[in-house]
């Protein structure tokens, strides 16, 4: 099943769907009207559901779309978001978007009467409905209500019996999946939400505010960490990333990216952990690569393993061939690593680096010692990373090659 899986994926993420379903969760409407001061200001929570339902469909293997997609789609129709749709509405852009099924629906805030007892601020009651496209029907409507306050508790259940209904075979046991998102602070959600609409420029302050008002919400220390790596501040980046435990669905993709963070630290003891810890449960090419690179810069003999095992997944990309060959070659075992290099040429003829360390291996010519090692110092540390992680590829794949297992 793992080669398969991994051989499948090779074949690039968009192979999946040709011979799927996928979803399209769009962003709940604001039905709480003019009776309720400033409702304009709680949209967020539409956009909050749905990235919620989006996201852990898509964490169990349902192919769902992304919010960027799904805005332009909206623009497209000429449909304003947040808006309430008619089924008509909701037929079209199922249609537009190429989605078998598409989950919608609205929420309402009621603020709570004034010199009420207790410490709500209001009560909320979402409903959401399943359209199937194909099949021209519509799921019972699903109905939470509760304290405003109570909004990740009411998400968290909504987004699982959509899964229920979607695809039951992936859906854990309700206890189970509570326990993958603790109860969140309101306003760290709602902070995090608008991090996730702002510009670039303004995503950091949201989601630093986020964590300053719940410190164990995990999500906003995933995209602070992703800026970080973007800047190439690496070790900020990790810190942020090794905050997620891994009960947290995001996981394990926070512990690849804490692997190449370290990698680039030069903190490769660190690196090789994370990735090994990923790659028990994601066996991708770009994982055993990463862990094979690793363990290479530490001289570690079974790094050709790791890069071989990268290479049966992906047998015709060049960057396993590279890494393959030059653990060969640093090892001495010239006429294997050759045969790499003139693989790497066969894909890539303009590798120069390839070509270089393909007539040392013709030579048998290895990296130079003692005195003479600063002659070689451009041939040292030449290791290839793959920054791609496609998680979700891989459990959309599996789910469809054995459904039974979440």
């Amino acid at each position: 099943m793992r080669l398969c899986l991994r051989a499948c994926l090779a074949a690039g993420v968009t192979a999946v769907s040709l011979f799927a379903d996928s979803a399209a969760v769009l962003p709940f409407a604001n039905l709480s009207g003019a009776s309720v001061p400033h409702s304009a200001n709680l949209d967020w929570i539409g956009q909050s559901v749905a990235e919620t339902i989006r996201e852990t469909l898509g964490a169990r293997g349902v192919i769902t779309l992304d919010r960027e997609t799904i805005e332009d789609a909206y623009r497209r129709l000429q449909l304003r978001p947040l808006s309430e749709l008619t089924q008509g509405s909701v037929l079209k852009l199922g249609q537009a978007l190429d989605a078998e099924q598409t989950v919608h629906g609205s929420f309402t805030f009621t603020p709570a009467p004034p010199g009420a007892a207790g410490s709500t601020k209001g009560s909320l009651k979402i409903q959401a409905r399943i359209s199937d496209r194909r099949q021209f029907r519509q799921s019972p409507e699903l109905v939470e209500t509760g304290a405003i306050e109570d909004l990740t508790t009411l998400e968290t259940h909504l987004a699982w019996r959509a899964l229920v209904f979607l695809a039951p075979t992936l859906a854990p046991r309700e206890g189970e999946f509570r326990s993958l998102r603790a109860p969140v602070r309101l306003d760290a959600l709602e902070s995090y939400i608008r991090g996730l609409l702002a510009r670039p420029l303004e995503k950091e302050k949201f989601f630093l505010q986020a964590i300053r008002y719940d410190p164990g919400f995990s999500h906003p220390a995933l995209e602070l960490g992703k800026i970080h790596f973007e800047r190439k501040e690496f070790r900020p980046a990790a810190d942020f990333l090794e905050k997620i435990e891994p009960q947290d669905m995001h996981y394990l993709e926070a512990t690849f990216l804490v692997g190449l963070a370290r990698y680039e630290s030069s903190d490769f003891p660190a690196s090789q952990r994370a990735f090994q810890t990923v790659v028990q449960s994601i066996p991708l090419s770009e994982v055993y690569n990463n862990l094979g690179a690793a363990e290479n810069r530490q001289n570690l003999a079974h790094a050709v393993d790791s890069f071989r095992k990268a290479l049966e997944g992906d047998p015709n990309d060049p960057t396993y061939h590279f890494n393959l060959g030059y653990a060969l070659f640093k090892k001495g075992e010239f006429a294997e690593a050759a045969d790499s290099f003139r693989a790497v040429l066969d894909r890539d003829p303009g590798d120069t680096v390839s070509t270089l360390l393909l007539g040392r291996c013709l030579k048998k010519q290895g990296l130079r010692t003692g005195s003479d090692s600063a002659a070689d110092a451009r041939l040292q540390a030449l290791e290839r990373l793959k920054s791609a992680y496609e998680e979700r590829a891989y459990r959309q794949l599996k789910s469809m090659l054995d459904p039974k297992k979440p």
